[in-house]
Order: structure tokens, then sequence, then C-alpha cells
């Protein structure tokens, strides 16, 4: 029977979901499945959460959509308040979108009209400076400032390429130091790009805190954000923060950015911020930001049909006042502990984790055919793809990714479960974890 529907992989047998409830999703044949990754790190509170469900239900009936070029809405300025409570600084203006590569686009706008508005028409601060090994979307302007070759080698004539420093990677670092003897030469070495094109020409560095599945969860030490706030500030730059994936309590912090004090001049983040009920994404900016446009042109260049709307808003706030209430967040980080010392312990005693990091709910496991070398797999075998399917047997769902090692090889997997998950889930996600990595060894083996 033709399927209409065409698939994002046409090699991949798809589970066929029928419903969720909490952190488990149940297939057509009534199989239970542990969410061990929230879809993408997305369902953060878990599926069928009757408040949030109330919430998108009352607005439903009560307003579906309203232009945003003609009306504003007493539930988007909620949702907005909400967002705004839950950042650093003065982080005060949100701007809603339907997705992460929607918010990533929009503060690189956001970006360069700052400088338009402060500086006139003639500035040439435009250039956006990014990481290998990141992702930032999959539109044509995130996939320029992106560093996912896998993600993007395709599309390479259809946009214009953005400069790139080496992201924080201390398992393969760049630079073959060693932390701390290092020095950060990853951060150092934003000053030596920026220095090469020159400052009057650079609006922005975006950089995701916590590298996402690009890489595997790839923590930074603890001074390469505060230097990277430095070294904007000195040359006048605008520091975005990719928070899409980790922000809305992820990492068992508002926004992962709070672990070191650190406040960017723009937030971009989605997946978490509604929690998987509806489309949403957003910025938030600082106030000097906003108040250059408002003092100078008045308007925002830039707009999208469903910005602002009204059943997204009323998902977000639901979701917002739900963490509060139930605080979800300081949950992340309890069960996040507990966590993170079992997934440390299954990858000790594995042969084929060659490290396992993270923070709080956020966890990544790179995959390697030595330990002690760290050489990966061989790309056909596709080794994270693998367990994925074993951990699927052992009925839990895991992210896989691959592509960190020169943007081609090298094999990882994530584990990121809703941020209500309990302590004997954590156990019951370990136990399924720890089955499924020895039922990919034995089947690597064979």
């Amino acid at each position: 029977m033709h399927q209409y529907l065409f698939p994002r992989s046409f090699k991949t047998n798809y589970l066929e979901a029928d419903y969720g409830d909490g952190l488990y999703i149940y297939d057509k044949a009534g199989k239970k499945y542990l969410d061990g990754c929230s879809g993408a790190l997305i369902s953060n509170l878990g599926h069928r959460n009757k408040d949030i469900i109330a919430a998108v239900e009352k607005q439903f009936a009560k307003l579906e959509f309203a232009h945003p070029s003609r009306w504003r809405t007493d539930i988007a300025e909620e949702a907005a308040a909400a967002v705004a409570e839950t950042a650093p600084g003065d982080l005060d203006n949100v701007w809603f979108v339907s997705g992460g590569s929607e918010a990533v686009e929009t503060a690189l706008k956001l970006a360069r009209q700052y400088y338009v508005e402060r500086d006139g028409e003639g500035s040439g601060k435009h250039v956006t400076i990014g990481r290998w090994n990141s992702y930032h979307g999959s539109t044509i302007g995130t996939m320029a400032v992106a560093g996912s070759m896998a993600r993007r080698r395709m599309f390479l004539p259809l946009f214009k390429e953005s400069p790139k420093i080496p992201s924080t990677y201390c398992y393969r670092c760049h630079f073959c130091k060693r932390y701390p003897q290092c020095g950060l030469l990853c951060a150092h070495a934003l000053e030596e790009m920026i220095q090469i094109i020159g400052p009057q020409y650079i609006s922005s560095f975006i950089a995701e805190p916590i590298v996402g599945s690009t890489a595997g969860a790839v923590v930074p030490p603890d001074e390469y954000w505060p230097m990277l706030r430095e070294i904007c500030d000195r040359y006048d730059i605008l520091l975005i923060a990719d928070e899409v994936m980790t922000g809305c309590g992820r990492t068992g912090k508002n926004f992962c950015v709070d672990h070191w004090n650190v406040v960017p001049d723009i937030i971009a983040t989605a997946k978490g911020m509604a929690a998987g009920y509806m489309p949403t994404g957003g910025i938030i900016a600082r106030n000097h930001l906003i108040e250059a446009i408002k003092n100078g042109s008045g308007a925002f260049m830039h707009g999208h049909t469903y910005n602002g709307n009204p059943m997204s808003a009323a998902a977000v706030a639901a979701v917002f006042r739900y963490m509060k209430e139930h605080k979800v967040v300081e949950n992340a980080a309890k069960m996040g502990e507990l966590l993170g010392a079992g997934l440390k312990k299954i990858g000790e005693g594995s042969a084929i984790i060659g490290e396992v990091r993270g923070k709080g709910l956020m966890w990544g496991f790179e995959v390697v055919k030595d330990k002690a070398s760290k050489e990966p797999f061989e790309k056909k075998l596709a080794a994270a793809n693998v367990v994925t399917r074993a951990c699927i047997e052992e009925g839990l769902i895991i992210y896989p990714s691959s592509g960190q090692i020169t943007g081609t090889g090298g094999d990882n997997f994530m584990i990121g479960p809703p941020l209500v998950i309990t302590e004997p889930q954590v156990k019951e996600l370990l136990e399924k974890l720890k089955a499924g990595i020895e039922k990919a060894e034995n089947a690597i083996a064979k």
C-alpha cells in the first residue's frame, strides 16, 4: 500500500506509536517503551500530562489564532513573562516562534539589526562565528553557522559559510592537549578568529552550552563560558547561547548557562519550552538590544505567521507553571545526580563505551572500538544504531547520532529522560540500558 507521508529515512523500520503515558510510549501491539530521550530531549514533562492538555484545550475553545501583525493576546504575554522570569540577568524580552531553527534564525537577525540600529545602516558588523561539531537548525541560515558536516555537506552550495572555531571536546581535543594544562585553547580560539576577521565585521558568536546530538552531551570546563563572555564584551560582540536543547530545566538549572553564572545577550530556546505539547520556540534578549530598536526604527524586521500563537503560548504558560509548582528543575538536578552515577558505572563496565558525560538529565555516550586508543568503529557498522536497536528490544528509547570525528566518523548516543522521572524509573532506565549495551556488544562481537 502506498504511504502518502514520506518518511525521514526510507531505510528505517519505524516503530508504530499508539499512545503515551508519563515516561512511556506504547506501540500498536501494546509493547511499552521507556522514553529515555524525551523524543529528542523535548517531552520534558512526559506524555499525556493532564494539566498541560487542559490548558491547551481551554485556549482552543477561546481563540486558536490571531495574526501577530495586528493582535496581542493575554496568554502570549503570560507565557513570555513566565519564560523571562526564569532567564538570567536582564534577559527580559521574549519573541516566540515555532521551533528551534526559527529561534536561532531570529537570534542571528536580531544581532545584525541591533548594530544597524545602534551604529547606522553603514554598520559592518554582520558576521556570526560558530563552532565545529555544532547543530543550530536545519534552515539555510542556521546550517551556515553550524558545524555538523554530516548534516550540511549536501547543502553547502546554498548558503554563505560562517567562520568556525573548534568546540570544547576534551575527550578528543582539537589541540591534542589535556585539561587544565591546555589553558583552554578552545576558548582563546575565539579571540584569535575575531582578530583574523576584524571585530568591526563581527556581530555575534553562537554556541551550545553543552554540545547536543552532534557529539553527545559534551560539557565544557567551568572556565569556558565565562571566558567567552569576557572576550565578547572586550570586542563588542553579542554572545548567543543556543539553549534549544539545554534550556528549560534540562541540565538541572533553568538554563544551562546558569551553571557558570553567565548572562548571554540572547538565548535561543525551544524543545522543552512547551514540552512537546505544541510546536514552540523563542528567543530571550537583553534589554539594551530591544531598547536600541525601540528608540531607533521602532520595529523588529522579522516575523512568522505563528509568532506568539495563542495555542503555543497556552502550552508554554502551562509548562512553566507546572514546572514551578512541582519543582521540576530541582527534580532534574536531584535525579540527574543519581542517573549520572549509574550511567558512568555502566560506561566503566562496557568494552564499547569510551566516555560518559553530561549534566542534569542530559547525558551522552561515546561508542568506540577500543577504549584505550579511542579508535571509533567503522562507519559502515553504524555502531550507535546497533546499540539503539538493542535498547529498543529491551523497551528503552535512546537518541543515536554520529559524525563527531572530522564531521563524518564516530558514534554516540544520548540519554535524556523527562524531567519528571522518579527514582524507581531511574533504576528501570539503568537496567534496560545496561542490558541493551551488553546485547549490542555481543552483536558487534559476532
